[in-house]
């Protein structure tokens, strides 16, 4: 992107001197994603795209214009400047360092070294592992990505940022001829091609597949209230929706968190550490400066079961009197909105061991297979891909089709013990028609009087 910093700043020059701020973000990227069906590739998508959007504020409103013919950068700025002096707003932002930096991901192997065949036969390795007696169709699809950016602001920060990303998941649906079961799994990392030669592909499909065959002679969970001991996966979902979204500035200032105006109160059991991090590396959220050239760093949001951080845009950390936490994220034709990153409970002192010693009558629960929260009203609703009972602290009968939901607040209230261990989900977060990149995570969890329904 170094042959488009003369003409940038070049736009930023000229423009400053009529706007409040100006900031122009390009990009300039290859991926492939394929999609592979019973075995069969069903579709490929590559592509190279470059593109640019500029930014105004001026007058407490924001212009926003996008091309992705770059000799139209000073008529995309023109519209946006027109967009801008044609709004009245009360928008404002937070102060932000100057920053100049280049950084790049570490790649061992670029995507582009390996052919489109190479990556169709790694998939379908994957495929037949999973395709054991039982089990009926499976669908696996891969993407990867390597994306160049630039950000130039009217404040003089100057940041180039090469990110490879890719990321591959498997469905496998499982019958005996009266219910259907499924199974499914993902895996992927912010690095090159090696994070797939490094994978145990036969392996990875084989666990997908015998885990919807399992879940057939699995029972129907029972309803009530149990102890309930989550995996890390569930536990990164529930940390994820529960409370990542409710501490998103933007739906605070909406008047649509169960968290406005909690700064500081407990709002979990003492032994509760949750954080946000897009610095970190080995998460699939990770980006080393978010979109408004906003450095990013370890946000711890939930200490000792106090709420003491948000996640911030600078937008809406300016309205809240606070900094920005580098939580503005958006693809490049769209408007930078807060979302979360790599969002995880801090790990404990117990061994799974310990965790399922003293239940005499709880249930384990593995995996997601999604759910909804409503921030607002601050309840949630998630299903678990499997569950196990727990009998006098022995993991015994199988469980298929269970759902956990409750109130947030007394949720996270409810965890009484957190395992050592610790694992990072990949996955992808959708909010107001965008959807992004991210890690979510932790140890296994332990929650007391948790509400449990069977759906079966």
């Amino acid at each position: 992107m170094e042959e488009y910093i003369d003409l940038f700043e070049k736009v930023i020059a000229k423009t400053s001197p009529q706007v409040d701020y100006i900031d122009i973000r390009s990009e300039k990227g290859e991926n492939t994603s394929i999609l592979m069906k019973d075995g069969d590739v069903d579709e490929i998508n590559t592509g190279m795209s470059l593109s640019a959007r500029v930014r105004v504020l001026n007058n407490g409103a924001w212009g926003f214009a996008y091309t992705t013919d770059l000799s139209k950068i000073n008529e995309v700025t023109e519209t946006a400047i027109k967009f801008s002096n044609s709004l009245k707003g009360d928008v404002t932002l937070s102060e932000s360092e100057v920053i100049k930096d280049k950084i790049a991901v570490d790649v061992k192997i670029p995507f582009k070294d390996i052919s489109i065949e190479e990556k169709k036969d790694m998939m379908g390795e994957a495929n037949d592992a999973a395709a054991i007696e039982k089990v009926n169709s499976t669908t696996v699809s891969y993407v990867d990505s390597e994306v160049n950016e630039l950000f130039m602001s009217s404040e003089g920060s100057e940041i180039q940022v090469n990110t490879s990303r890719c990321r591959m998941a498997l469905n496998a649906s499982a019958t005996d001829g009266e219910i259907i079961q499924f199974g499914h799994g993902s895996l992927g990392g912010v690095r090159g091609y090696e994070l797939i030669e490094e994978a145990d592909l036969e392996e990875f499909g084989r666990n997908i597949g015998e885990k919807a065959v399992r879940l057939l002679d699995a029972e129907p969970a029972p309803s009530g209230r149990f102890p309930v001991i989550a995996d890390p996966e569930l536990t990164g979902v529930l940390i994820h929706e529960a409370l990542g979204h409710a501490v998103e500035a933007d739906l605070i200032l909406q008047n649509d968190s169960i968290l406005k105006d909690k700064m500081g109160a407990q709002i979990a059991s003492d032994i509760v550490n949750i954080f946000d991090d897009a610095s970190l590396r080995e998460g699939f959220g990770y980006y080393p400066y978010d979109v408004e050239g906003v450095k990013t760093k370890p946000n711890q949001l939930v200490k000792d079961g106090k709420l003491i951080s948000l996640l911030n845009s600078r937008e809406t950390s300016s309205k809240l009197n606070m900094k920005s936490s580098g939580n503005a994220r958006s693809a490049i034709a769209d408007q930078p909105i807060v979302r979360m990153s790599n969002t995880f409970l801090q790990p404990g002192e117990n061994t799974f061991e310990e965790l399922i010693e003293d239940i005499p009558d709880g249930i384990y629960l593995k995996g997601s297979r999604g759910g909804q929260v409503d921030t607002g009203k601050g309840i949630f609703q998630f299903n678990a891909a499997e569950g196990y009972l727990i009998k006098d602290g022995a993991i015994e009968t199988p469980l298929r089709d269970v759902s956990l939901s409750g109130n947030i607040l007394e949720t996270l209230k409810n965890i009484d013990a957190i395992g050592n261990d610790f694992k990072l989900s990949v996955g992808f977060c959708g909010k107001d028609g965008q959807t992004t990149p991210v890690g979510d995570g932790g140890p296994h969890t332990r929650i007391v009087n948790a509400l449990v329904g069977g759906m079966g």
